[in-house]
């Protein structure tokens, strides 16, 4: 009797596990079925041989079928390939390597044939086995309209950026206005003293050559060269001619440097002088400081690099104004920029006396409106909008650390051919 009893809980028990397994079979059927009711993506199970063995419940709307009369079914009888492609044969390649194609391809439809992506995975058993496939199509209009979301968000995103870059701009510039009007102002009142000077020149000329043209004599007209200075004046007259053209010489330098400093960076990349561009950019920031700043260039003369200059010259305005900063009022100011070659890098090392950056903002300060500065001296976007630019021409900025004293950035750009 007691091996009767055990028997008979056994089996109880078997049966009570064996309904709570069918309790899970269903529950797990009921959401595979829900799951393809409501996958909005093309979706079709076949067998090995390509014959439908489940269908999702847009397929279905699509193709004018129900999930009954669609099993057994061929896929080849839905989908046509693009180009020389097979989708039986496509079928074949994923079963025997067990590995994900995905191909272009046509869905012939009940009253339509719409272009879709179908992907094709293979259904494997627990011993690892294909079984069949698993097809899902996206209509590729739905992916054009993606990709074209995409891009036109990418686009505004490049504009913003564009535009981030010139406002940042704008806002340096601004702040060397002043020095930009003296710059200006002096080579401008040095020329129009020489034109006002060349007047009179011309004006004594005039009344030695209307002689000439009555007729006066030659002791008249050597009287009348004496009287009016001419051999001093001509003297005169060509130094206040050179220093009209030195003066607007300036002018134009001034106006180059403006106007390579204003580049938006649109465009192909070009390839120009690292050194001469840091030199425009330093140009520029003494013309904005109060006092004369000792700037040293160590390293080689000329370093070519390949990028859009606009941009660069931005990064190298951001990186000068900020050394001129940091050793502003100190007794020792010195700002050095080195420039090398390390294998296929350009390389510039700008260094300043000043009290250097703390531990702390290291880690911040190529952060958006992170800044160190008193209110109003900075915005907070110079280091970081350098730091995109760099990193968009494929190069690198960083801050050295361990350095004895002041900060050391390093900047390196991928070097130009040396023509």
């Amino acid at each position: 009797m007691v091996a009767v009893d055990r028997t008979y809980a056994e089996l109880i028990e078997y049966q009570e596990r064996l309904e709570a397994q069918n309790n899970e079979l269903n529950a797990l059927r009921r959401f595979m079925s829900s799951v393809l009711a409501s996958i909005t993506d093309y979706l079709l199970v076949t067998d090995r041989s390509g014959a439908i063995t489940e269908s999702g419940q847009a397929t279905c709307k699509v193709l004018g079928e129900d999930v009954s009369t669609l099993k057994s079914r061929n896929i080849t009888e839905f989908f046509r390939a693009s180009g020389d492609q097979d989708i039986g044969a496509a079928l074949a390649q994923v079963i025997n390597t067990r590995k994900e194609l995905i191909m272009d391809a046509e869905l012939i439809g009940e009253e339509m044939t719409e272009p879709v992506e179908l992907r094709l995975s293979p259904q494997l058993d627990r011993r690892r086995k294909a079984i069949g496939a698993v097809l899902t199509a996206r209509p590729l209009g739905e992916l054009k309209r993606a990709y074209s979301e995409l891009e036109l968000s990418h686009d505004r995103l490049k504009q913003a950026q564009m535009q981030l870059v010139r406002n940042e701009k704008l806002a340096s510039l601004g702040r060397l206005l002043a020095g930009v009007a003296h710059e200006l102002n002096n080579p401008i009142a040095f020329v129009y003293a020489n034109t006002h000077a060349m007047e009179k020149y011309a004006d004594r000329f005039g009344t030695y050559f209307d002689a000439v043209h009555s007729g006066a004599s030659r002791e008249e007209l050597i009287e009348l060269r004496a009287k009016l200075r001419l051999d001093r004046e001509m003297k005169n007259l060509r130094s206040a001619v050179e220093g009209a053209r030195d003066g607007a010489q300036r002018v134009r330098d001034l106006v180059d440097d403006l106007r390579r400093l204003s580049a938006d960076g649109t465009g192909e990349f070009e390839q120009f002088d690292l050194v001469e561009a840091a030199r425009t950019a330093a140009r520029w920031i003494e013309r904005g400081t109060k006092r004369k700043l000792d700037i040293g260039y160590e390293g080689l003369k000329s370093c070519s690099v390949k990028g859009r200059l606009g941009h660069i010259q931005q990064v190298l305005l951001n990186l000068v104004q900020n050394a001129a900063d940091a050793v502003e009022g100190l007794d020792e100011a010195r700002i050095t920029l080195e420039f090398s070659y390390e294998g296929d890098r350009a390389v510039m090392m700008i260094s300043d006396t000043g009290p250097g950056v703390s531990d702390e903002a290291v880690t911040h300060i190529f952060d958006p409106f992170y800044t160190t500065k008193e209110v109003g001296r900075g915005t907070g976007l110079g280091l970081s909008i350098s730091y995109k630019i760099v990193s968009e021409h494929s190069g690198e900025l960083v801050y050295v650390r361990d350095q004895k004293a002041g900060a050391t950035f390093k900047l390196s750009l991928p070097a130009g051919n040396g023509e």
